[in-house]
């Protein structure tokens, strides 16, 4: 008897077609004699786990570029989807500088996000036996995954090809020079093979993939509005991505999901790299520089629930300059403008300020925009995630492969002595010493992980965690966060083995609104547990933000410490628990540090007619960042401008208290309700 193997969902039979499986995807069952041994089963090693009523965490990426982006395919990259799935479930991977890289851990799930525009065109120009690569902008770029002989000159060289490729690709798209149906089939052949990629790569049950992509925009002025489109399954998909060249305008991309859900096709937007967008990523008006109104607000609730809160190019928690009594504020901040070394302005580009924002707009009647969840994830664009400290190997592949090009340790003699001949704005002295800085790599980060509480590691499970906001990041290590509200909540509950149980029965979970009750204060249990693998837990924090006059408000609470110790009860915040570092080896303390901290917690300032938002900070106890690893591999100081030392964190997402007497300012039940709609996604 032959049966055939299930291929898992089509795309549009119109665009992509659905055919049969060929005969390499059927089995065929025969009948085995009596008496024979039974072979090994090795299937049941990818047996299905039972659903979890409780929600189980789940980690992964959902950033991830491979050859078929036109700047990684530059820096090396020609890796392809399939490639970067098979490195999230453990195998090794060849980086562009020559070396091997695993991940310690396979991940749970991962979605290549390879930009839209010119989708697989440079691997194209590059491959001299295509069509496109006979047009003469190509030229250039013939060949390029051939130098490996890289070093700082034939860097420079292959960076300026690229860009006078993409400057005069779009001239020549504009003029009719080059036909944009070849441009177009290039584009839908890469989008095949990273759709087919993902479904080869899904196992229900134990490894989740999605349909993925970025739309990359920015403003004039270059300031960031990326967006990662994730798509809920693979049944129907349209034939090409959107890219900058449909719209430079995010609402251009809102309209397009819009349509495509009203089709069937669901999916949802997921900025990135606000720290990077000069303000723009969270503005007080629209496009257009209108003030926004509530439909503005909904399309943006509607189609971006989540924010990517931390990446390898810096963490957009908040600014020193935004939250100047927060201590731990200054976090793996990058100045920069995203591929620029122009200076970013901090306010309108950072989560928590943004969360703020939201409420001056509810404030003024209008429907809040931003109230999103977060994740983190990586933005490689090695077709791997690097999210550990003391392996960190960067994002930009030949650019930044080695410790001396991410300017961890100081330029060799021979690199130093070409550089200040030739191009000195290259080098930066640090305690004498030269270093190259030919981008932000030295502010760059080890970062960072998606973590979701889903029932099962399935996509309709995990992407229900994403619209119902029940996400959270860290900026690498697997600590897990669970966040709730109530108002039955007691201290009882924490003994109990029915404890996360009661917590959904009885209250609400992180990514959620807490209505008010006459004459109630609400708890919040807050439970955080360690890396298994990696470091102890320091504190716990709840984040308060809201407004009075008129006035942006933040409090950061410590409700609970390590070792035994107490938020002190003038600062609110925990004792120094005494973990240390020792910068000779990056060996830490032993015995310091918690493997979990749960608590209940009350604000002592709640004030029940006030609407605030609410979310959970987690830290670790400090450890090595990664450029002082580099530094000790290579025998040298540490560069005296980087922290030598963090503090890895996880970052829950918000709960919204809202007053009893009122809705949200602008919010009506038919807003609720369509949110709602999506937040149940069908099985």
């Amino acid at each position: 008897m032959k049966t055939q193997l299930p291929l898992g969902a089509c795309l549009v039979a119109a665009l992509y077609g659905c055919s049969e499986p060929p005969e390499a995807l059927s089995i065929t069952a025969t009948r085995r004699p009596a008496g024979n041994l039974v072979p090994a089963n090795t299937e049941i090693l990818t047996l299905r786990p039972p659903p979890n009523a409780e929600r189980n965490a789940y980690f992964g990426d959902l950033h991830v570029h491979t050859g078929y982006s036109f700047d990684a395919y530059v820096f090396g990259n020609t890796t392809l989807p399939a490639d970067a799935y098979r490195y999230a479930r453990g195998q090794a991977l060849d980086h562009p500088s020559g070396y091997r890289i695993q991940l310690q851990q396979p991940l749970d799930f991962y979605a290549v996000t390879d930009h839209a525009m010119f989708l697989g065109l440079v691997r194209e120009a590059a491959d001299t036996s295509t069509r496109f690569s006979q047009y003469a902008v190509s030229e250039p770029l013939h060949n390029i995954n051939a130098w490996y002989n890289m070093n700082e000159w034939s860097l420079g060289e292959r960076a300026r090809n690229f860009a006078g490729f993409l400057t005069n690709s779009i001239a020549e798209l504009l003029d009719g020079t080059i036909d944009p149906r070849v441009v177009e089939a290039v584009t839908k052949s890469a989008w095949r093979d990273t759709v087919q990629a993902a479904d080869d790569a899904y196992a229900p049950g134990n490894f989740t993939t999605f349909a993925a992509f970025e739309y990359t925009s920015s403003t004039d002025d270059m300031g960031n509005l990326h967006r990662n489109v994730i798509f809920h399954d693979t049944d129907r998909l349209p034939a090409v991505p959107f890219s900058r060249v449909n719209s430079q305008n995010p609402e251009g991309l809102w309209d397009w999901m819009d349509g495509l859900r009203r089709q069937g096709i669901e999916s949802l937007a997921i900025p990135h790299n606000s720290n990077g967008s000069n303000g723009q990523m969270f503005k007080l008006v629209d496009w257009a520089g209108d003030p926004m109104d509530d439909d503005y607000s909904i399309q943006r609730l509607r189609n971006e629930p989540l924010v990517e809160i931390t990446q390898i190019k810096g963490t957009s928690d908040t600014h020193p300059l935004l939250s100047k009594n927060d201590e731990w504020a200054d976090f793996e901040i990058a100045p920069y403008r995203v591929a620029t070394q122009l200076y970013s302005e901090p306010a309108g580009g950072y989560v928590r300020d943004a969360y703020l924002r939201g409420l001056d707009l509810a404030a003024g009647g209008v429907v809040n925009p931003y109230q999103f969840g977060v994740i983190g994830s990586s933005d490689t664009h090695n077709s791997a995630t690097s999210p550990d400290e003391e392996t960190y190997f960067s994002k930009v592949g030949m650019l930044d492969g080695t410790a001396e090009l991410r300017g961890s340790i100081p330029a060799s003699f021979v690199s130093g002595t070409l550089l200040k001949w030739r191009a000195p704005d290259l080098l930066k002295q640090v305690d004498g010493r030269d270093y190259m800085v030919g981008g932000a790599f030295e502010y760059w980060s080890a970062s960072g992980l998606a973590g979701v509480w889903a029932e099962e590691n399935t996509r309709e499970s995990i992407y229900r965690a994403f619209r119902r906001k029940e996400t959270f990041a860290t900026s690498g290590p697997r600590m897990k966060v669970r966040f709730f509200a109530g108002y039955g909540f007691d201290e009882e509950m924490l003994d109990s083995p029915q404890l996360v149980t009661n917590a959904y029965r009885g209250g609400v979970a992180m990514g959620s609104d807490l209505p008010g009750q006459a004459g109630a204060a609400p708890a919040f249990l807050v439970w955080a547990t360690a890396d298994p693998r990696g470091t102890a837990l320091q504190r716990m924090q709840v984040i308060k933000g809201y407004l009075e006059n008129g006035e942006h408000r933040e409090r950061i609470y410590d409700v609970a410490c390590s070792d035994g110790l107490v938020p002190d009860a003038g600062s609110g915040l925990c004792p120094d628990n005494g973990a240390r570092v020792n910068l000779a080896d990056c060996s830490t303390s032993d015995g310091v540090g918690a493997a979990e901290l749960k608590t209940l917690w009350r604000d002592p300032a709640f004030d029940p007619s006030r609407e605030a938002f609410y979310y959970v900070r987690v830290l670790e106890n400090p450890t090595c960042r990664w450029s002082t690893w580099d530094a000790i591999r290579a025998g040298v100081e540490p560069r005296s401008d980087l922290h030598a030392t963090l503090q890895e964190r996880a970052w829950s997402s918000p709960i919204w208290y809202r007053p009893a007497q009122a809705e949200p300012a602008g919010e009506s039940e038919s807003v609720s309700a369509e949110l709602t709609r999506l937040d149940g996604l069908p099985d």
